[in-house]
């Protein structure tokens, strides 16, 4: 069963759930915050719609009767379009390899069930803005805006133009969430960030939103910059900060 509603704003969001209340309370909720929404009960009828429909963003059930939604996200992101989904994984799992296995595979963020509706569709707010936005353009005149350098620091090396990252000489493959958090930290090098900072700037949330999500992904990269995940410092009760160099890394809150 499909659900498509037609507005003037452009933005399509698929439903991906297989459990009927829960597919057309989502439904109901996007709509009415002026999204045009389709919805898939399984799998093979997702990846129809993905060619058909075209989402900016994905809202993807991990649990489906005939295929995992990893699956379905690996797919996407094997697909070489060159403007994906934007893909927010729904999980009941709370284990964190479910998430781990989703960030790898390209996930940009996850809820876990149960969730708050409004913060769901605060999230799918902020990335849809994000993509409306896009890159600023290249000045008129064709002079290089103040492009950065590589930057190297302690055993980790981050050139934001190229999209890479580097330890120790190695690359290191990060998503583009992931690349933006980091940049963003360079950035800000030495100075602390607050969670609300990072939710605004990084992630486009609005102020005073409440989540974990920034936690979560800066775990999941720290594991994945090994030695050099020392340097995304964690200061009690105010945030995070990128260190001058590789040490202990801080514990959590």
């Amino acid at each position: 069963m499909s659900e498509s509603v037609s507005v003037s704003t452009g933005r399509r969001v698929l439903v991906v759930e297989d459990e009927p209340d829960l597919r057309e309370l989502l439904s109901f909720n996007l709509q009415s915050n002026g999204y045009n929404v389709e919805t898939a009960e399984s799998g093979a009828v997702a990846i129809a719609r993905l060619d058909s429909f075209a989402p900016d963003v994905v809202l993807l059930d991990l649990m489906l009767p005939d295929m995992s939604g990893t699956e379905i996200c690996r797919r996407i992101r094997s697909s070489g379009d060159g403007r994906q989904p934007v893909v927010i994984m729904l999980t009941a799992k709370g284990e964190e390899i479910d998430r781990v296995v989703g960030f790898e595979l390209g996930a940009n963020d996850y809820v876990v069930k149960p969730f708050s509706m409004r913060e769901l569709v605060l999230r799918v707010n902020a990335f849809v803005r994000r993509r409306r936005t896009g890159p600023e353009p290249e000045p008129a005149d064709g002079k290089a805006r103040g492009k950065r350098r590589a930057v190297t620091i302690g055993s980790l090396t981050v050139d934001s133009d190229a999209h890479r990252v580097f330890v120790s000489g190695q690359e290191v493959h990060v998503s583009a969430l992931e690349m933006r958090f980091l940049s963003y930290l360079v950035e800000h090098r030495g100075r602390v960030r607050s969670r609300d900072d990072l939710l605004e700037d990084v992630w486009g949330y609005s102020p005073g939103a409440t989540t974990r999500t920034v936690d979560t992904h800066v775990k999941r990269l720290r594991d994945k910059l090994g030695v050099a995940g020392a340097l995304i410092e964690t200061v009690r009760g105010a945030g995070y900060r990128l260190s001058d160099a590789d040490g202990p890394t801080a514990s959590e809150d």
